[in-house]
């Protein structure tokens, strides 16, 4: 394992569905009696034969669709849980980000809860006193530190979750889709922290569906699909074939629908203002987003959210309903059916683009997936030298060259 943070061979994790973590005996000898008479619970393999080598010093993203088993790898390489089989191996301190809060008491106060998870997350008491002011910083909620925190708000309950996970000094951080919560500003203080993370020489393994973000602090990605590993490489190129192949490119994406989610995709398309699906979406006219999705759990301060990205992972639209309107979604029946759309008006440059779809609370995405991608294209009056230039927006803009007159040259005075 010489150079190596992180060695995974062979590893593959089964789940039986409808097993809980913990089992009465009277239920353990009556699964094994079930299952001697063929009548045993189904299976699932999350992970299935996977085998990959992190360096010591490297940062690696790791992409796929839900259900892909990323979740799964991390809880492993975390020590949460154990692989059916194969080996898991890391070397050095393991600091992982995996569910941000863990370890929080709602009735202490935020400054003891510094100290509490700290302690969880192993750090030593001095090492907390040390670092306390850094930590408060970060997470901007200094003047609320002695107030108990079942008086906070969601985001600021993540942000001081966060600042204190951030602030572990372990050799190899997990981080999954953690950075996905608050507001962009402590979003990309996130970024910031760990991309220094990466320049401090620890070894990174982040999964998220920002694929911006996963190009931005990974020069490698591996793609997970189905438990396996299809793809690894330079992130770029393997972002590339994951949006080539795994998401459904065109002006209509249909989903499997699934019972048992609490909230789940049914299609995306992008349409015409009126609604009528767009094989052709042009730069210089309006064009609609649109989601259809199904709750069937009453989630308070439940909202949804558009994200558009370009081939490059680069942000051009992020907009959520709930912060933009103070509405939250609230069913009158379960389950039930929504429609969400979203008018994007002729502002962004023909090129490839990505439709991601988030729907969930303050506390984070209950679903979150890359819908589809589909191409924009040029206006109908754009010429090849203006498609040719390497720009984000595109605004409709009018133009005005003319004629003047010049002043008349008035003589200079004698003295």
């Amino acid at each position: 394992m010489a150079g190596s943070a992180i060695r995974v061979e062979g590893v593959s994790k089964r789940y039986r569905l409808g097993a809980g973590p913990y089992l009465t005996l009277r239920e353990t000898l009556a699964g094994l009696v079930r299952r001697n008479g063929n009548a045993g619970r189904s299976e699932v393999w999350a992970l299935s034969d996977v085998t990959l080598d992190v360096d010591e010093g490297e940062v690696l993203g790791i992409i796929g669709l839900n259900g892909a088993g990323k979740s799964t790898l991390l809880k492993i390489l975390s020590r949460i849980t154990e692989p059916t089989a194969g080996v898991s191996r890391t070397r050095g301190r393991v600091g992982a980000l995996l569910e941000v809060g863990t370890g929080f008491h709602p009735e202490l106060s935020g400054r003891e809860n510094i100290y509490l998870n700290g302690a969880i997350l192993g750090m030593k008491r001095g090492e907390i006193r040390r670092r306390f002011d850094e930590i408060v910083d970060f997470s901007g909620v200094e003047q609320f530190l002695d107030t108990p925190l079942k008086r906070y708000s969601s985001g600021m309950y993540l942000r001081l979750a966060f600042a204190v996970a951030a602030h572990v000094d372990p050799d190899i951080v997990i981080v999954d889709e953690v950075l996905a919560v608050g507001d962009v500003q402590f979003r990309e203080r996130c970024l910031g922290r760990m991309s220094e993370f990466g320049r401090e020489g620890r070894t990174v393994v982040f999964v998220s569906h920002d694929l911006g973000s996963v190009n931005q602090l990974c020069p490698r990605a591996i793609w997970l699909e189905r438990g396996r590993v299809r793809a690894d490489g330079a992130s770029a190129n393997v972002i590339d074939a994951y949006i080539r192949d795994a998401v459904p490119h065109g002006p209509v994406a249909n989903f499997e629908p699934t019972a048992n989610e609490p909230v789940q995709f049914l299609s995306a398309a992008v349409t015409t203002v009126d609604g009528a699906t767009l094989h052709t979406p042009r730069r210089d006219e309006p064009f609609a987003l649109t989601l259809r999705f199904v709750v069937r759990d009453r989630i308070p301060g439940l909202s949804v959210a558009f994200v558009l990205e370009t081939s490059r992972g680069v942000r051009v639209l992020d907009e959520d309903w709930g912060a933009d309107t103070g509405s939250v979604i609230v069913p009158t029946k379960l389950p039930q059916e929504y429609v969400a759309r979203m008018v994007v008006p002729p502002i962004l440059a023909p090129g490839e683009y990505l439709f991601v779809a988030w729907v969930g609370t303050q506390a984070g995405a209950v679903v979150k997936r890359e819908v589809l991608s589909f191409r924009l294209h040029p206006g109908r009056r754009d010429t090849a030298e203006a498609v040719e230039r390497d720009r984000i927006a595109q605004p409709l803009v009018e133009w005005e060259v003319d004629t003047v007159e010049p002043a008349p040259v008035r003589p200079e005075p004698r003295l």
